[in-house]
């Protein structure tokens, strides 16, 4: 069995503070810790692919789309408008939700080949 680690301290200590100075502290790298979780749920990921291809839709429309109950998806929408990559907004009685730039972005990441994918009524 291989060990993944060293089996000799070879610090290289100009080239490790270079590094450690360039990576963000706990602190800062937390949103995109939580960007990352927000999506790393199936039904999540499921609904801001719906959200990417019809572009705004209200919690109705993407419980059907998404064959799950509405308050599930409104749970999960409220979760990826909270991470900052959906938002809503009120058109009368109905709360419409979109991705954002952010969320948009980081989908394209974790499904590029979405576009040729079966849709998600399909498969």
């Amino acid at each position: 069995m291989t060990s993944d680690s060293c089996e000799l301290l070879c610090l290289d200590l100009p080239q490790a503070e270079a590094v450690r100075a360039r990576v963000p502290a706990g602190d800062h790298i937390r949103p995109a810790a939580e960007r990352a979780r927000a999506l790393a749920d199936p039904t999540r990921l499921r609904i801001a692919r719906a959200l990417a291809v019809g572009e705004e839709l209200c919690v109705c429309d993407l419980a059907w789309v998404c064959s799950s109950s509405q308050n599930l998806v409104s749970h999960h929408v409220r979760q990826l408008r909270t991470a900052g990559l959906a938002a809503s907004r009120r058109d009368g009685k109905l709360v419409m939700y979109r991705l954002t730039d952010t969320g948009r972005a980081l989908l394209a990441l974790l499904l590029p080949e979405a576009e040729a994918a079966p849709a998600l009524g399909e498969g």
